[in-house]
């Protein structure tokens, strides 16, 4: 099983990271993050069956992060504070742990995961596309779009001869989409991986996409720039 370890308090993730190796040696440690918006990029990217979740961190709360989560993910909440319980749980989390955290009752929470009945089955990413051109509905297979914009409540499908209109906002389209073949580069960009030509940083800094099919130049923020970090 993977899992990935939020936690502002770089000390503490670390910690929690060795605490884990000793305990569950068979679990791999994917990534170790300390803000919010880093976190649910994370989620996205990594797939993880776990993610360990402290509350308040900078960006996103982990309360936050956690509704981004796969439906296939089990999530603990690591705080200092007891006052989000309630609605920890009503996000199904496995667990919550309240820092700082004894080998013991790391143990049983250990034990709770490895034990906690199967996650529900991810439903199949999306293949297909219904968008607009004018008054006509047009089919679009997935593979031939090269990147989605957001539109306010609509999104904008960019192929490599059009440019359709989804009536879908892309918060509701990206959950749809496989995340190997399709990244959020920016708040209002989704890119086809397969459509990256070069990845490049421009003179301010800023890291810079061309693509095979388009002549457009896309922006990637900064909070997804570690997608393009050698690996």
């Amino acid at each position: 099983m993977k899992a990935l370890i939020a936690d502002d308090e770089k000390h503490l993730a670390d910690d929690l990271k060795r605490r884990l190796a000793r305990l569950w040696p068979e679990l791999e440690i994917v990534a170790v993050v300390h803000d919010g918006i880093s976190a649910e990029a994370a989620l996205r990217e990594l797939q993880s069956d776990i993610v360990f979740l402290d509350i308040r961190m900078p960006g996103k709360s982990g309360l936050e992060v956690a509704k981004s989560a796969a439906p296939t993910c089990r999530v603990v909440f690591v705080t200092a504070y007891d006052s989000h319980a309630v609605q920890a749980f009503e996000q199904a989390a496995v667990d919550y742990l309240l820092k700082p955290i004894t080998d013991s009752r790391l143990a049983q929470c250990i034990a709770r995961l490895q034990h906690a009945a199967p996650p529900v089955k991810s439903p199949e990413p999306l293949r297909w596309l219904r968008a607009q051109v004018g008054q006509t509905l047009r089919l679009v297979a997935i593979e031939d779009v090269c990147y989605f914009q957001s539109a306010d409540k609509y999104t904008t499908v960019l192929t490599k001869d059009a440019e359709l209109l989804l009536r879908t906002s892309l918060k509701e389209l990206i959950p749809q989409l496989d995340p190997h073949e399709f990244w959020q580069i920016h708040r209002s960009t989704v890119v086809n991986v397969r459509e990256i030509a070069t990845a490049r940083p421009n003179l301010m800094g800023r890291m810079m996409l061309t693509l095979h099919h388009r002549p457009e130049t896309l922006t990637v923020s900064r909070s997804y720039v570690h997608l393009f970090r050698e690996r």
